[in-house]
């Protein structure tokens, strides 16, 4: 938890990644490049939820003014 404290950027990339994932799999399941099952579209929509959530944090931290400790 203190890494993410110290550099905010690392929170949002991860929540970039998993946005991306989120996009990206469904892609490919409509261009018919992968199988559509249950599981890949529970796991897609997982990850743009959480990429998402990841990324409004990270940008609240970013904000975030340092505290004096």
């Amino acid at each position: 938890m203190m890494l993410i404290r110290k550099d905010p950027r690392l929170i949002l990339v991860i929540g970039f990644v998993l946005v991306l994932i989120g996009a990206v799999l469904p892609w490919l399941m409509v261009m018919q490049v992968i199988r559509s099952t249950f599981f890949i579209n529970f796991f897609s929509f997982g990850c743009t939820v959480a990429g998402l959530l990841l990324g409004i944090v990270g940008a609240a931290y970013y904000a975030r003014p340092p505290r004096d400790e």
